[in-house]
């Protein structure tokens, strides 16, 4: 009896032992299937917009978004360009001396900087397509209404709201930004030259077959005739998935993302789009905060150089066509009269076939080498990019003073042309990289009035000074390219191959 007792006892001691290691391994397996994701089934999985992005690449999408947003620089390219055109024609009809005609040009820019911080608020705050849609809308008006103007002062002014419309236009350089793949911005962007110079050459076909038949208020008529059809395109493009993650719509950005995926014939990462709202959007005072500040000053320095630059090797090159001072050592009787402010008011000198053949070759020089900037930023990265272009484009500057042939220098005029677009590519694309989402827009828009500042004085360098001296005319852009080198090395951050932040 007391052996079955204590058999019994310990078949029970031994059964709580198994039952108190079953529970333990029960523990263990519950804890490790907690500590491994891979293995909890009940772990939901999350992406950003930027993996989104990268994860759906380059496809059709892409490529409707190159053509429509880059024919956007068409219409940014005619307005700008068809200053150059038209200056001509206005001096002569309205008896204008050399600083009246260079004002036109400095309150178009000044409408460009004053819209432009407020376009970039806009953008930051409530989207980017709402900017750009009615910036195509409100240039194409005021251009129209330019044409019938009966005075001067009419004129500037409306030229002014010209560049208003112009400021909220290039909003859209920050839209594709945000929809293209880190690996294909530097392709893609610079590509965008393309599209600047189709315009310039449309503006000056222009001229060359319009004005002396019908004068340029026609021209200025058709010019607006891409902007209306590109008011129709826009309605193809969503709008940016990262803006919209940073107001807080991600089911909006989740559908924009959907469709571009089955655009593209691609697939969204496994799991959920999850971002933070970012609800400090469009606050310009993260532009001048510590971690920014010395990127924004030389930023906008930058962009001043890029905008006093490229103006001026583009209304430099009318002016010295338009008034002959060229110094030509084979010069034909036409191109042998000087002519000076002091010896007559109104000049009336409207540009023949040579001159605009000149200015059309001039603006092959914009897209000609864009492989080489492919190839630099690819290479260099942005920064020495930017150092290196701006050293040529001092150099070719200084070269134009030289005695030379009308094929010298038109081969002068298309290499300047060329670095000086070049350098315009590269701080466009540094600036949409450097900013985040939240601030990119109206960093983006800081910049551009930065660079309207230099596009306001280089009409009264290149078109009142050069009547006195070319070389002094020529020489204050060179000597603010080579400071800009110098500056650039101080930026602090290299963006090649970076991703886009979502926020400061």
């Amino acid at each position: 009896m007391a052996l079955k007792r204590s058999s019994s006892m310990k078949t029970q001691l031994v059964n709580a032992i198994q039952l108190q290691e079953v529970e333990m391994e029960e523990e263990i397996n519950t804890s490790s299937s907690n500590d491994n994701p891979a293995e909890a089934q009940t772990e939901p999985k999350y992406y950003t917009v930027e993996e989104a992005v990268e994860s759906i690449s380059f496809g059709r999408f892409h490529i409707l978004l190159f053509v429509i947003m880059g024919s956007a620089n068409i219409v940014e390219a005619m307005e700008i360009m068809l200053l150059a055109v038209v200056s001509p024609e206005i001096r002569c009809e309205w008896h204008l001396e050399d600083w009246q005609v260079a004002l036109v040009s400095t309150m178009v820019f000044l409408g460009f900087m004053v819209c432009g911080v407020l376009c970039g608020y806009v953008a930051d705050k409530y989207g980017r397509w709402k900017v750009v849609f009615g910036g195509f809308i409100w240039a194409a008006y005021f251009s129209l209404l330019t044409s019938f103007s009966p005075s001067y002062g009419w004129f500037i002014f409306l030229r002014c709201m010209v560049g208003c419309g112009v400021a909220a236009t290039s909003q859209g350089f920050v839209l594709k930004t945000e929809f293209i793949p880190s690996k294909y911005r530097a392709f893609l962007l610079p590509l965008a030259s393309i599209f600047w110079m189709l315009g310039s050459m449309l503006i000056i076909i222009l001229g060359m077959t319009v004005v002396p038949t019908m004068g340029w208020r026609w021209m200025i008529r058709f010019s607006i005739i891409p902007s209306i059809i590109l008011i129709g395109l826009f309605m193809f493009i969503p709008e940016s998935a990262r803006f919209q993650v940073s107001a807080g719509n991600i089911q909006e950005a989740l559908s924009t993302l959907n469709w571009i995926a089955r655009m593209n014939g691609a697939t969204l990462p496994e799991g959920e789009l999850r971002e933070p709202e970012v609800t400090e959007r469009g606050n310009a005072f993260t532009l001048i905060s510590p971690a920014f500040r010395r990127t924004s000053l030389l930023l906008w320095y930058s962009w001043f150089v890029a905008s006093f630059s490229y103006y001026g090797s583009v209304l430099s090159s009318s002016e010295l066509l338009e008034k002959n001072l060229l110094c030509m050592t084979d010069a034909d009787a036409e191109h042998q009269i000087k002519h000076n402010q002091e010896e007559a008011l109104c000049y009336c000198i409207p540009f023949n076939m040579a001159d605009y053949q000149t200015l059309l070759i001039s603006c092959l020089g914009e897209v000609a080498l864009i492989p080489l900037n492919i190839g630099m930023l690819n290479i260099f990265g942005r920064k020495p990019s930017l150092a290196i272009l701006q050293l040529l484009s001092a150099f070719f500057f200084m070269l134009v003073n030289i005695c030379t042939t009308m094929f010298g220098f038109t081969v002068l005029l298309f290499l300047l042309r060329s670095v000086v677009s070049m350098n315009f590519n590269v701080v466009y694309i540094y600036t949409a990289e450097v900013y985040p989402t939240s601030v990119r827009s109206i960093g983006m828009g800081f910049c551009t009035s930065f660079s309207r500042v230099g596009g306001m004085i280089a009409p009264f360098i290149a078109q009142v000074l050069m009547s006195k001296s070319v070389i002094l005319a020529l020489s204050p852009f060179a000597i603010a390219c080579v400071i800009c080198a110098v500056g650039v090395a101080f930026l602090p951050i290299e963006t090649r191959g970076r991703a886009l932040l979502q926020d400061a």
